[in-house]
């Protein structure tokens, strides 16, 4: 009995992936769980596993071709038996369920800022063969479609025209309009399509598209910064006394939960008129990658002690460079980001939280400062950082997240007991 390995959902917002690698051949037996696909998202380098034990029996995707979430990348032979037992004879008796039989016919559902109404984005396929579906939006201009929000009065002629091309309200931030009120026509739109024409450009990467809708996604909120100093004295005497050795980034990482842990509605969700709480303090941390940024996630961080993440941390932020995170590592999101832009020498910075998110906490670059000694009255030099916490005003006030900063500060005064 033939079963199909698909392409599963790899994550909630990605509707389909790159194959880079294909790990079988035909006539290979398998386990249940193996990988035999490596794919790429906007996101990261991620596995497609089978689905039970069985023997290939053709394989249908290409490398460096791109396939929507749900198309079938292969075939493997099983046992009826097998197959009952997941579930597959319903769908052999009805493959329609899993597999496009016309690719011209793939569709994508673009959920509407309002989420009032559901439109369908036909995409079509740049390949003769109907079982290897290449798919490219049948819009011109970004790769990934974007929802618009936080926009001004947008004409239903213009709206349409701007999905047509995969734009957003953010897009139209550069556009003068002269329509009635200094609104933009459809006119004001494609002068300012074509003038675009004549400039130079590249094509933005999938990553950098990724980060730019959840960025816009994230500034529809109030967010607000606070920023304090903080001595780096102890923590600098305690790194260079362990082994193996933390880094800055990471003794954050740790204030913060327990910070967190100690007053869980400051890391809450504001939905309605209720607060959600965390139900674990998970906390993620930012890492550079190519055209973009990559934020693995350490899961209850208040329940481990600093030496015993110094392993984890580091083996994430290796998997983070090439871009292959593990699905646990990234799904869910945590409650908050810590982001050392210190490292890039930027000694204060307002970073954004993420849109799942209500906090982001900064490290800045350490500086020598002069520091007032009572008991000596005198000055002495001591290194010293800003930290800065970027939230969501709706969840809390200035005094709320200077408090929450001062605790994260005097946590980091004492990173024994980190």
């Amino acid at each position: 009995m033939r079963i199909p390995i698909l392409m599963p959902q790899l994550g909630e917002s990605i509707a389909e992936a790159t194959v880079k690698e294909i790990k079988i051949e035909v006539g290979q037996t398998v386990k249940i769980d193996e990988e035999v696909l490596e794919v790429e998202t906007e996101k990261a380098m991620m596995e497609v596993t089978t689905p039970c034990p069985g023997k290939i029996v053709e394989v249908l995707a290409k490398v460096d071709v791109s396939y929507p979430v749900g198309s079938t990348l292969g075939y493997l032979e099983v046992d009826k038996s097998t197959a009952d037992k997941i579930n597959i004879a319903r769908l052999e008796q009805n493959p329609s369920e899993v597999q496009n039989t016309d690719p011209d016919e793939i569709t994508s559902n673009v959920k509407k800022e309002d989420d009032s109404v559901n439109e369908s984005r036909t995409l079509q396929t740049t390949s003769d063969n109907p079982n290897n579906p290449e798919v490219t939006p049948t819009i011109r201009g970004l790769p990934v479609p974007a929802r618009a929000s936080g926009a001004t009065y947008i004409s239903p002629r213009l709206r349409a025209r701007m999905q047509e091309l995969g734009l957003n309200a953010a897009d139209l931030a550069g556009i003068a309009g002269t329509g009635a009120g200094g609104r933009v026509t459809v006119e004001d739109f494609e002068s300012f399509m074509f003038d675009l024409e004549t400039k130079k450009t590249t094509v933005a990467s999938s990553m950098r598209i990724a980060v730019a809708d959840s960025m816009r996604r994230s500034w529809t909120r109030p967010l607000a910064t606070v920023g304090s100093p903080v001595c780096l004295e102890n923590l600098l005497l305690h790194r260079k006394e362990s082994s193996p050795k933390p880094g800055p980034t990471l003794y954050t990482i740790r204030a913060l939960a327990i910070a967190l842990s100690e007053r869980t509605a400051t890391a809450g969700r504001l939905i309605g008129n209720r607060i959600i709480h965390p139900s674990s303090i998970d906390i993620g941390f930012a890492v550079e990658v190519d055209d973009g940024v990559l934020v693995p996630v350490i899961r209850n961080v208040d329940q481990i002690p600093l030496k015993d993440l110094v392993e984890q941390y580091s083996a994430l932020v290796e998997s983070a460079k090439k871009r292959h995170l593990p699905k646990e590592a990234s799904t869910p999101p945590g409650i908050a980001t810590v982001t050392n832009f210190g490292s890039f020498g930027i000694v204060w910075a307002t970073p954004i939280p993420l849109p799942e998110q209500n906090l982001v906490l900064g490290l800045g670059r350490g500086q020598k400062k002069p520091h007032w000694n009572a008991e000596s009255s005198s000055w002495k030099p001591v290194i010293e950082a800003e930290l800065t916490l970027s939230f969501d005003h709706r969840i809390l006030d200035g005094g709320g997240a200077g408090r929450l900063l001062t605790r994260i500060a005097e946590l980091l005064q004492k990173p024994r007991d980190l």
